[in-house]
């Protein structure tokens, strides 16, 4: 999804759909966000992400899922703001940790 002012290109979000093997459903992963300087604050990206849900839903998506590092505070606000929340599937067992190994 791309976000124009005018003729100019300003926001990008990338999502990619995969599948949910606790749910059996296709969920929608939001991989990317970018927005330029010159137009953050104007709430450009949340725009952006409030149009991945309902096409998320047409593709029968039982989710969004979107990886945030920890040191990205606007990140963190943004997905406040879009009323998506931290993965905690068992509060006993804390919050959800993403690795992964290169294939080199």
């Amino acid at each position: 999804m791309v976000a124009f002012a005018g003729e100019q290109p300003v926001g990008l979000v990338n999502c990619i759909e995969g599948f949910s093997t606790f749910a059996c459903r296709p969920l929608v992963n939001i991989h990317d966000v970018a927005v330029l300087a010159s137009h953050r604050g104007q709430r450009v990206a949340e725009q952006m992400l409030a149009l991945a849900e309902p096409i998320a839903r047409e593709r029968g998506a039982c989710k969004l899922t979107r990886e945030v590092l920890a040191g990205n505070a606007s990140a963190f606000r943004l997905c406040e703001r879009v009323g998506c929340p931290g993965y905690q599937p068992d509060p006993a067992m804390g919050p959800a940790q993403v690795f992964q190994k290169g294939p080199d």
